[in-house]
C-alpha cells in the first residue's frame, strides 16, 4: 500500500468551530451535505433529539463531527449526523421536510418540556443558535491511502465511534469504497439475515453490529488466512485488501452466496443459529465467536443442511455447542486460527 512521504505532507485536516446557527446556514445554503448513507437517518427518538438540545442549552460538552472536503470544496458530513440533523430539526424543520421538533423527556431544565424553538425565549434561541460544535475537517487533497489511514486513526481508541462505524465512514476516502459499502449496508437490510441475527442486542444495532457481521460472513468466505487472533484487525484487513483492490469482490457472486445461506439459516434455525444452547434450548444474546463457526460449516454444506428438517438441525447444533470439544475451542485463549478452524471443522461436521 502507498507509503509515501510527500502524499503525506500533502494531507491536510483542519478543526473548526462551527456554531449551531452557522451548521443550519450552511447546509441550508447546500455548503455542507447530510448523506444519509453514512448512518440511518432520524436513528434517534425524540426524547434523545430533546435531551440534546438540552445538553447545549445547559452547556454539556457534546462530541464533535466529522466532514470530508469533496472536489468542488463543498462539506459532507460523515459523524454527528444524529447530533446535526436532531438541531437543525428544533431551529429549522422544514429545511430538512420533517415536523417541528416539540422537546420531550428533558428533566435538568423540565420547563422545556413540551416546546417548540419558537416557544423559547429568546435568550435561549440565541445560546442554541451560537454555541459551537468541533468540526474536523478531512481535506480532499492528498493520497487516498493516507487519508483513509488518517480518519482510521482519529478516531481509533476513543469512544465516539465503534469499529464499524470508523469502517464506514473510513470508506468512503477510498474511490469505490461507498459503492463496496453500501452492498454491507443493503445486505444488513435483507429480511432473512435480520431474523437471523435477531438476537443481538440493541445497543450494537445502533453501532452498526450488523453490518459488522455482514462483512464478518465475507471475511469468513473469503479472508480466513487473514485471521491473527484480533477480530477487529482481521476485519480491517479484509476490508482494507477489498477497497485497494487486493482481494476480488464481485458483487453480485458475493451477495447472491449472502443471500442463500441467511436465507437457509433463517429457514432451519430462525433466530438460534447463532445462540448458546443449555440443555437443548437456545438462549441468551448472539455469540459472536459462535457466527464465523456456523456460517463457516454452513458454507460448504448447502445442500445437507437444506434437506434435513429444522428440529434435526438444532438438536445437532445444540448437542454441538454443549460438547466438551466444542467448549475446548471457545472461550479464553481461543482467539487463534487454529481454533477458529477448529470450530467451523466441528460445525461442518455437524451439519453433515
Amino acid at each position: 500500500m502507498p507509503n509515501d512521504a510527500q502524499s503525506g505532507r500533502e494531507l491536510r485536516t483542519e478543526a473548526v468551530d462551527f456554531s449551531f446557527g452557522e451548521i443550519v446556514n450552511l447546509h441550508n445554503d447546500k455548503e455542507i451535505i447530510i448523506s444519509p448513507e453514512y448512518q440511518r437517518l432520524f436513528r434517534w427518538q425524540d426524547e434523545q433529539k430533546s435531551r440534546l438540545i438540552e445538553s447545549i442549552l445547559v452547556q454539556l460538552p457534546i462530541p464533535p463531527i466529522f466532514l470530508v472536503e469533496n472536489d468542488d470544496g463543498i462539506l459532507e458530513l460523515i459523524d454527528g449526523l444524529q447530533r446535526v440533523s436532531s438541531v437543525i430539526q428544533f431551529i429549522a424543520a422544514h429545511d430538512i421536510d420533517r415536523e417541528p421538533l416539540r422537546l420531550i423527556g428533558c428533566d435538568l431544565m423540565k420547563e422545556l418540556n413540551g416546546k417548540v424553538y419558537e416557544d423559547l425565549p429568546l435568550a435561549d434561541r440565541l445560546r442554541i443558535k451560537r454555541t459551537p460544535i468541533r468540526a474536523i475537517i478531512i481535506k480532499k487533497q492528498g493520497n487516498t491511502y493516507i487519508k483513509y489511514e488518517l480518519f482510521k486513526r482519529l478516531n481509533t481508541g476513543g469512544s465516539l465511534l465503534s469499529a464499524q462505524e470508523i469502517r464506514n465512514c473510513s470508506s468512503r476516502m477510498v474511490d469505490g469504497g461507498e459503492e463496496f459499502y453500501k452492498i454491507i449496508q443493503s445486505l444488513a437490510q435483507y429480511q432473512p439475515f435480520k431474523v437471523a441475527i435477531e438476537r443481538l442486542p440493541e445497543n450494537d444495532l445502533k453501532e452498526k453490529g450488523d453490518e459488522e457481521l455482514v462483512l464478518r460472513f465475507f471475511a469468513t468466505k473469503n479472508f480466513l488466512d487473514g485471521y491473527h487472533g484480533n477480530v477487529k484487525e482481521w476485519l480491517d484487513s479484509y476490508m482494507e485488501s477489498v477497497l485497494f483492490k487486493k482481494s476480488e469482490f464481485e458483487a453480485t457472486r458475493e451477495s447472491e452466496s449472502f443471500q442463500k445461506i441467511f436465507q437457509l439459516l433463517s429457514e432451519k434455525f430462525g433466530k438460534d443459529a447463532f445462540a448458546r444452547y443449555r440443555d437443548g434450548q437456545a438462549q441468551g444474546r448472539l455469540a459472536p465467536a459462535y457466527f464465523e463457526a456456523v456460517v463457516g460449516g454452513a458454507l460448504s454444506n448447502i445442500d445437507a443442511i437444506a434437506k434435513k428438517s429444522p428440529e434435526a438441525l438444532k438438536r445437532a447444533l445444540a448437542v454441538l455447542l454443549e460438547s466438551s470439544d466444542f467448549r475446548e475451542v471457545t472461550g479464553p485463549g481461543a482467539n487463534t486460527i487454529e481454533k477458529l478452524g477448529k470450530r467451523i471443522q466441528l460445525v461442518s461436521e455437524c451439519f453433515r
